[in-house]
């Protein structure tokens, strides 16, 4: 997957955790979010589910699975950054 390819599913799939989390990053935080969730993700998808490459191109797939990464480190982002005292 080229270059442009990880900007574009990186920007997409941070967009789309940061709807979801219901926080956005601004553009180039939602696409640095997104790349690294995509690698995240899809190192999780292999390792859970056997899927040799799940994050192979621009594809709704691909999208997917670097948002659920992109989630799961705004959810570590929070834990570690801003954590609720009682």
């Amino acid at each position: 997957m080229g270059i442009l390819s990880w900007i574009v599913v990186g920007l997409l799939a941070g967009w789309l955790a940061g709807m979801i989390m219901g926080s956005g990053y601004g553009l180039l935080g939602d696409i640095i979010l997104g790349i690294i969730g995509g690698l995240l993700g899809g190192y999780l998808a292999g390792a859970l589910f056997g899927v040799a490459d799940a994050v192979n191109g621009f594809n709704l797939v691909s999208i997917l699975v670097a948002a659920v990464g992109a989630m799961i480190l705004i959810a570590i982002s929070r834990v570690v950054f801003h954590p609720r005292t009682a």
